[in-house]
């Protein structure tokens, strides 16, 4: 587990930190080794267009993740198990199939039926049609990627989720939002100053970030559905770190409003601030625990930057 959660991380430092300017980003995950699952992918039948777009997702996601190697297909297409041989992919030294055909709804949705076939077993592991609306094709290949990498792992997919990153070109600074692969960009916020620490709401309808543009580091919260956004922190001093608690009913942030950097909590609504540390030097870079019942932070309270933990409950705000 820690090695998938290292290489998931390894590949997500490397995607943000390529810049607009980059002509070609390349990412190689090495670690893996023999322990990458082999996986034969057959070319999905019906419309062609969008079955290979929709095979090319699912391949580059479950390769991006460092635990899969691809099996050659050329020459076989199965598109039921009833057509499936299966000594024929276990001498080619596939483990797992998955094999599906793409069309396209009356109304205009495209659907993708497949199956996730274990080939030392000869058993279906899985058989699901995902659909989406028509511009979505994409989606669909990363849902399947998702079905396919839970099945093979025990651990959820992430593909169909988003990224948000900062990119800065010279003085220029845009605020992005992603698909996990980088397609489908959008823009969040564009500025001619230092735009930073972008959080994600749990639902993911809103980011917290921090932005320079009143001439010092304010803490904004804007939806990404109005695009409408709120000042959450623009206190005297420095205004940082934005994290979310799990329930998103509320958010830590650092401020030096009362001398050294110490953390706070605050209402979405920029409400209820409440000092929660109290050590006289710098604590920072808060984070709550996936359960919510601990918030970590970094001080240097011991002499030198340590992580420190704290139960969430003796921070938490009135309900």
């Amino acid at each position: 587990m820690l090695l998938r959660v290292f290489q998931s991380f390894v590949a997500l430092l490397l995607l943000l930190q390529v810049s607009a300017a980059s002509a070609e980003l390349s990412i190689e995950i090495v670690g893996a080794g023999e322990n990458q699952i082999p996986v034969a992918i057959v070319p999905f039948g019906g419309d062609g267009k969008l079955a290979q777009t929709i095979k090319d997702v699912v391949v580059s996601d479950l390769l991006r993740s460092g635990l899969f190697r691809m099996v050659d297909t050329q020459g076989k297409s199965p598109r039921v198990p009833a057509d499936v041989i299966y000594p024929d992919w276990k001498e080619r030294g596939a483990e797992a199939l998955v094999i599906g055909s793409v069309t396209v709804q009356p109304s205009g949705r495209i659907e993708a039926r497949f199956r996730l076939l274990d080939v030392v077993k000869q058993t279906e592991l899985a058989g699901q049609a995902v659909s989406a609306s028509e511009g979505q094709v994409r989606a669909v290949g990363h849902r399947i990627a998702d079905l396919i990498y839970e099945k093979l792992t025990g651990d959820k997919g992430v593909f169909s989720t988003r990224i948000a990153y900062v990119n800065r070109e010279g003085q220029h600074f845009r605020l992005v939002v992603a698909d996990s692969d980088g397609y489908n960009e959008q823009t969040v916020l564009s500025q001619n100053q230092p735009i930073m620490s972008p959080a994600w709401s749990p639902d993911g309808s809103h980011l917290a970030y921090v932005s320079f543009e009143t001439g010092h580091a304010v803490v904004f919260i804007q939806s990404l559905y109005t695009n409408q956004r709120k000042l959450l922190a623009g206190f005297s001093g420095s205004n940082s770190s934005p994290a979310w608690s799990p329930d998103g009913k509320q958010l830590a942030v650092v401020l030096t409003r009362d001398g050294s950097s110490q953390i706070y909590l605050i209402r979405p609504d920029g409400s209820q601030i409440r000092r929660i540390t109290f050590s006289g030097e710098i604590d920072t870079e808060p984070n709550f625990s996936p359960d919510g019942q601990y918030l970590l932070f970094i001080s240097d309270r011991g002499g030198s930057p340590q992580i420190y933990r704290m139960a969430a409950k003796v921070a938490r705000l009135n309900e």
